[in-house]
């Protein structure tokens, strides 16, 4: 018998009908969800989840610790062998007892749950986003483009970063981002340091790219098939909902990265074939000599914000140049309220202040043991944010702040 436990939760999981019906109808369209903690082997957790701090490692030997917490997810995470059920899945929680996988829920609801629009075309919620916290920086690595994972079964993962001040109570041990390549480098030179990774040791691949120091409040967009190694500080990070990967540099966290990861979602086929991990690059968005002025994100005010914020709040658009996701992040000011409008359904954390959201408790986290509940995080469905929903700061000196993630294409953004 497995060891693996289904949940963190002490709650069961239920994909009843009865279940569906009270967690999308209970909260008036404005679905609650359970906090996803999610492992990595390959990765040092930096603390600033607001997870307990004796519960960021809670798995068996081998799974890593926690850093990373998804949001609106609608897949489950690839960690092998040891992966729980519903790791990465955020589940729905019905007001009666019992967690209902959001897949499922999507998959029952249609576009009840996300819209006719994004129905129609994806046939699931084809996008999440994530903190991702880690210690020290990634190694340096890519996420395929969508005909290479389709290779793999798998779909392309392009996404974004945006550093939260209110996540970064510190910056880690290396707050640098290293994006892409440097304009001059050669394939030839690429493929000398993909094959010093098996070699063992540092095969120093970061030499060829361009490290940026890490502005708060501000991120970068990272389409697929570009090289990253995110820094070390905690980001929030839409992307489109795929767990894919292929880690080309070979020592990272003061440890050496198993070849394994080299060829994660590489084709069997075609392991050993270092041409075809440069063929699995962008190459020409690596070497682009104006990265940063084509791949910075650097937010700004949402018309609707413009026009009728005032004195109640300020919304910013934080990620905005990619066509598989967006996001916003939202501040209502210390005892005012706002009637927020949306043409999808999206998804939303809190990461600052406590108030309501449609009446519901809406209240970030200071600290949660891992098998707690919390009331941080929503999703809001398609009918219900195209009426608004209201948002109030019940604190008469402290912002709500909230980050909001949307899936591929945006009206607004004519995308």
């Amino acid at each position: 018998m497995s060891d693996i436990k289904e949940t963190l939760f002490d709650i069961p999981v239920t994909s009843s009908r009865a279940a569906m019906d009270r967690v999308v109808n209970d909260g008036g369209g404005v679905i609650r969800f359970a906090p996803s903690w999610v492992p990595r082997a390959f990765c040092s957790p930096g603390r600033r989840l607001r997870l307990h701090p004796d519960d960021y490692y809670p798995f068996a030997k081998g799974r890593g610790g926690i850093d990373e917490r998804w949001l609106g997810s609608a897949i489950r995470a690839d960690n092998g062998s040891q992966t729980g059920p519903y790791e990465g899945l955020s589940l729905a929680v019905d007001p009666d007892g019992g967690l209902v996988p959001f897949d499922e829920l999507v998959a029952e609801e249609k576009a009840g749950i996300i819209g006719a629009r994004l129905w129609d075309a994806h046939q699931k919620w084809p996008a999440y986003s994530k903190f991702f916290d880690n210690l020290m920086p990634l190694p340096f690595h890519m996420h395929p483009m969508e005909q290479h994972a389709a290779l793999v079964g798998k779909s392309g993962k392009p996404e974004a970063y945006y550093y939260a001040p209110q996540m970064n109570n510190y910056p880690g041990l290396q707050s640098i981002t290293y994006l892409g390549l440097q304009p001059d480098v050669r394939e030839g030179q690429l493929v000398d340091r993909l094959r010093a990774h098996e070699r063992g040791g540092d095969n120093r691949i970061t030499d060829l790219s361009a490290g940026y120091r890490t502005r708060l409040g501000e991120g970068w967009d990272v389409p697929a098939g570009v090289l990253h190694a995110p820094s070390s500080v905690c980001t929030y990070e839409p992307q489109a909902a795929s767990d894919v990967l292929s880690m080309y540099e070979s020592w990272s966290n003061n440890m050496e990265v198993g070849a394994d990861l080299l060829w994660k979602d590489v084709p069997p086929e075609h392991h050993g074939n270092y041409d075809f991990l440069i063929e699995m690059l962008d190459w020409k968005l690596n070497i682009d000599p104006d990265f940063h002025a084509n791949r910075a994100l650097v937010p700004y005010e949402t018309a609707f914000s413009e026009s009728n914020g005032g004195g109640d709040f300020i919304e910013r658009w934080i990620v905005y140049k990619s066509p598989a996701f967006s996001a916003k992040e939202l501040t209502v000011h210390p005892g005012r309220s706002a009637v927020i409008e949306e043409t999808d359904a999206y998804g939303l954390v809190a990461t600052q202040g406590h108030g309501t959201i449609n009446d519901q408790e809406l209240s970030t986290i200071t600290m949660v043991r891992i098998n707690e509940l919390t009331r941080d995080e929503y999703f809001v469905t398609a009918a219900v944010a195209s009426r608004g929903v209201l948002i109030t700061n019940t604190s008469d000196s402290e912002p709500l702040v909230l980050l909001k993630h949307f899936g591929p294409g945006n009206v607004e953004l004519g995308l």
